[in-house]
């Protein structure tokens, strides 16, 4: 079975595509100046993206993991998740509080999806 590589940079891979399932890597906002929900807004277009370049989409999600820098901004970043959820096909979903690479960073969400 081959693997293919998505957005490959110098230490990482946007998204790995292995049979019929896609990984992505951490996502995290291009502007790290916006709140929790506008971070977590930008991340959810890039999945998208990440989703559609692998031949997929958001209702096809397995699982998905997201990474808060402080906990109180849980509601905003659901606030962002709720906007843009297929409600009809939930992924499984944990959500803990981490110290991120870069302190600007609010929200980082990674996830694994299915491939028709």
């Amino acid at each position: 079975m081959t693997i293919r590589r998505l957005q490959p940079e110098q230490r990482l891979s946007g998204a790995v595509i292995h049979g019929k399932t896609v990984y992505l890597a951490g996502q995290v906002a291009d502007d790290p100046s916006l709140d929790a929900e506008g971070q977590t807004a930008d991340i959810l277009r890039q999945i998208d993206a990440l989703l559609a370049e692998a031949g997929t989409d958001k209702s096809r999600l397995l699982m998905c993991q997201v990474f808060v820098a402080d906990i109180a901004d849980v509601a905003a970043m659901n606030r962002a998740w709720d906007a843009w959820l297929d409600t009809a096909n939930k992924p499984a979903r944990a959500t803990v509080e981490a110290r991120l690479v870069d302190p600007a960073w609010k929200v980082e969400i990674t996830g694994i999806a299915a491939i028709p």
